[in-house]
C-alpha cells in the first residue's frame, strides 16, 4: 500500500535501536553532552553580550554560531535521547516535517555563517585599515539577519515541496531524526522537482561558499607569512586557526554523513550522524575557548569577578 501525506500519520525512526541493551547509559551520555553544549555556547553568548571589547563583528558572528549550535543540537539530542530512553521509534508525520524544516534551516544558516566569518577574518587581516568601513557592526547585523531570512525562505520552499510527496506505508527512516534528503530518497512519488531544487541550491551556494572560504584563507595565509611582528602573526593564527578548525569539522562530518555510500542499516553512518549532530555543537565552543586568547581572557575576568563577589 502507498500512503500519502494526508493518510500517513507516523514514520518509524531506526535511530540507535542497535543499542537497546544500553539505552539508559547512552541516553544519559547524550543528555550530558547536550547540557555541556548548552553551557558552552551560552557562555560564549553571554561573554559577547556583557564584555564590551568582544562586541565586534567577529564575535557577533560567533554568538550567532553559538545560537545555531544550541538550536540544532536541541533538535537532534533531545529527540534521540527520548527515543532511546522510551524505546518509542514512532514519530508523527507533522513532527517529522517540523524537524526537517528547522534542522535544515539551522544547518544551512550555520554554513553561511561560517563563510561570512571567513570573509570577516580576511578583511580584518588583509584590509585592516578598511575594516571598520567594510565590516561595520551595523553591516554585520544586516548580513546576519539576511542569512537567517534567506535560509528560512529556502528551507520553507523545500519543506513545502516535501508535503506534496507520498511515502510507502509503513516508512522506516534509517536515521536519528527526520532529514530532508532522507525523506526525498524514501518517497514513492516523483521527486524530480525536489532533487532539482536541492541540487541547484547546493551547487550554487556550496560552490560560492567554498570559494569565499578558500580564497579568504589563501589571502589570509599569504598576509600572515609576510608579517614581521611575531605578536601580530600569533594573534592572527590564533583567531584563524580556531575558525578553520570548526570549518573542517563542520564540512568534513557533513560530507561523510551525506555523501559517502551507505546502506539503510549501516551502523557507521548513524554513528557519524551522532557525531555530526551531537558532538560537533559541543566541540565548537571548546575549540574557540581554547584557541582564542580574547575569549579565554574574558572568561577568566568573568570568573574572577564572580569569585570576588561576596
Amino acid at each position: 500500500m502507498v500512503g500519502n501525506q494526508t493518510s500517513q500519520c507516523e514514520f518509524i525512526l531506526l535511530g540507535l535501536s542497535d543499542f537497546k541493551d544500553f539505552s539508559i547509559p547512552v541516553s544519559m551520555l547524550i543528555l550530558l553532552i547536550y547540557v555541556a553544549t548548552l553551557a558552552g555556547n551560552l557562555i560564549i553568548i553571554s561573554l559577547v553580550v556583557t564584555e564590551s571589547h568582544l562586541q565586534t563583528p567577529m564575535y557577533f558572528f560567533l554568538s550567532n554560531l553559538a545560537s545555531l549550535n544550541i538550536f540544532s543540537s536541541s533538535i537532534s539530542a533531545s529527540h534521540l535521547s527520548f527515543d532511546i530512553f522510551t524505546g518509542n521509534r514512532l514519530i508523527l508525520y507533522s513532527t517529522c516535517i517540523t524537524q526537517v524544516f528547522f534542522f535544515s534551516w539551522f544547518v544551512s544558516t550555520e554554513s553561511f555563517m561560517l563563510e561570512i566569518m571567513s570573509y570577516d577574518r580576511y578583511v580584518a587581516i588583509c584590509q585592516p585599515l578598511r575594516y571598520t568601513t567594510m565590516m561595520s557592526f551595523h553591516l554585520s547585523v544586516q548580513l546576519a539577519f539576511s542569512i537567517w531570512v534567506l535560509n528560512f525562505v529556502c528551507c520553507l520552499v523545500h519543506t513545502l515541496c516535501v508535503l506534496r510527496l507520498s511515502f510507502p506505508d509503513p516508512t522506516t527512516i534509517p536515521g536519528l531524526f527526520c532529514e530532508l534528503y532522507q525523506l526525498i530518497q524514501l518517497s514513492s512519488s516523483d521527486t524530480y522537482l525536489n532533487y532539482l531544487l536541492l541540487y541547484t541550491e547546493v551547487s550554487c551556494f556550496s560552490v560560492t561558499g567554498f570559494l569565499i572560504t578558500f580564497l579568504s584563507y589563501v589571502y589570509i595565509f599569504k598576509t600572515i607569512l609576510r608579517m614581521k611582528v611575531k605578536d601580530g602573526r600569533r594573534k592572527a593564527y590564533s583567531t584563524c586557526s580556531s575558525h578553520l578548525t570548526v570549518v573542517f569539522i563542520f564540512y568534513g562530518t557533513a560530507f561523510f554523513n551525506y555523501l559517502h555510500p551507505k546502506t539503510k542499516d549501516l551502523l557507521s553512518g548513524r554513528l557519524m550522524s551522532v557525531f555530526y549532530t551531537v558532538f560537533t555543537p559541543l566541540l565548537n565552543p571548546i575549540i574557540y575557548s581554547l584557541r582564542n586568547t580574547e575569549l579565554k581572557s574574558a572568561l577568566q575576568k568573568t570568573l574572577s569577578r564572580m569569585g570576588s563577589t561576596p
